[in-house]
C-alpha cells in the first residue's frame, strides 16, 4: 500500500512514517545539492533569513537538466546524498522535515532526524526522465548563478519515495539486508 504524503510534511506527519513505507509525494518540495547547502547552512550560521521557509519542508538532493519544450524540467534523478551531511543536521534543527536522494546517511545525520522529527525518502536513481513526469512546475528560488544545481521549488504529483530512514533511526538499508539474509537461511 502506498501512503500519500501532502506538503508541507509537519513533524507529526514524518514521525507517523516508518522505514519502508511507500510514499506518493504531492505539494512543495524544494531542490539543493551540496554547494546550495553549503550556502543555507552559512546564512543559518549569520542568523539570516533562509530564502524559502524551510519549516516543514523536504528538499530533493538534485541537479536536474534543462527541460524539454512542454515539459517543466529535464531529468531529475537523485544524486548521492552524504554529499550533504555535513549539512543536513543544520537544516533539521531548522525545521527541515524531509529529504530525498539515495545512497546511506551519516550518524550525525540520523541523530539529527531523531532529535527534530525528520524522515529520509529514497528515490529511484536512474529513473530521472520518469521521475520528472510527476514534476509539474519549476522555478528558481535562490543561487541563479549555480546554474543546474540553484535552489527550485517543484511542484510534484504523486512524485514516488520509500522511507529509508524513519524518524527513529530504523534504517531500511540495515534491516532490509536483515530480513533478506534472513529469509535465505531458512531456505
Amino acid at each position: 500500500m502506498e501512503i500519500k504524503i501532502q506538503t508541507p510534511l509537519t513533524v507529526s506527519d514524518a514521525r507517523a512514517l516508518k522505514a519502508g513505507d511507500s510514499c506518493l509525494i504531492s505539494g512543495v518540495i524544494y531542490t539543493a545539492r551540496d554547494a546550495a547547502h553549503k550556502r543555507l547552512c552559512e546564512l543559518v550560521a549569520k542568523g539570516e533569513e533562509l530564502p524559502f521557509d524551510i519549516k516543514d519542508s523536504i528538499i530533493y538532493f538534485v541537479c536536474p537538466t534543462p527541460a524539454k519544450p512542454g515539459q517543466a524540467i529535464g531529468s531529475a534523478g537523485p544524486t548521492t546524498s552524504y554529499r550533504m551531511d555535513a549539512y543536513s543536521p543544520t537544516l533539521i534543527s531548522q525545521g527541515l522535515t524531509g529529504m530525498i536522494g539515495k545512497g546511506k546517511r551519516g550518524p550525525e545525520v540520523i541523530d539529527a532526524m531523531k532529535e527534530h522529527g525528520a524522515v529520509y525518502f529514497g528515490a529511484i536513481g536512474g529513473c530521472g526522465a520518469l521521475l520528472s513526469n510527476c514534476i509539474k512546475k519549476a522555478e528558481i528560488v535562490a543561487y541563479e548563478d549555480l546554474g543546474a544545481e540553484a535552489v527550485r521549488r517543484l511542484e510534484v504529483v504523486d512524485f514516488p519515495a520509500i522511507v529509508i530512514i524513519d524518524s527513529y533511526g530504523n534504517n531500511l538499508y540495515e534491516t532490509g539486508r536483515a530480513s533478506y539474509l534472513e529469509k535465505c537461511k531458512n531456505s
